[in-house]
């Protein structure tokens, strides 16, 4: 399987502005800029993406790691906020609040340090990733 994302850009790093567009369409012409990656002007950045995908990918293999143990949750809720420093991702901590009836504290939490040093996106970061894992 191989997914396609594009990336236009005009102009210099700083006043220029670019867009992107994923094979799906979700993102299409999706507007960024050195304001939306760097400032807090309107648009998506790079770092952000990276986020919304870690979470993802860790809420799906987390699920996964569940059921393989038998257990179904009821909801999996992950955030990930990605650190940019001096043009470096140094990070990604995870937020990870779930309901999953019948599971012990010590099985939710092996099951999420396992989804988490599994998950395909984790492994492609090469990076440090920090995470809190709450049962609700």
């Amino acid at each position: 399987m191989k997914r396609t994302a594009t990336a236009a850009w005009n102009g210099s790093g700083k006043e220029g502005s670019g867009t992107l567009t994923s094979q799906s369409s979700i993102l299409n012409k999706t507007p960024f800029s050195y304001n939306s990656r760097f400032a807090e002007g309107s648009g998506t950045n790079p770092e952000e993406l990276i986020a919304a995908a870690h979470a993802g990918c860790f809420s799906m293999k987390l699920s996964f790691v569940l059921g393989s143990a038998g257990f179904t949750p009821d909801s999996i809720e992950t955030t990930s906020e990605v650190t940019l420093d001096n043009g470096s991702i140094t990070g990604s901590h995870l937020t990870v609040r779930a309901k999953v009836p019948g599971i012990t504290q010590e099985k939710f939490q092996e099951s999420a340090q396992d989804a988490k040093a599994n998950c395909p996106i984790s492994k492609l970061l090469h990076t440090q990733i920090t995470m809190e894992a709450s049962l609700l």
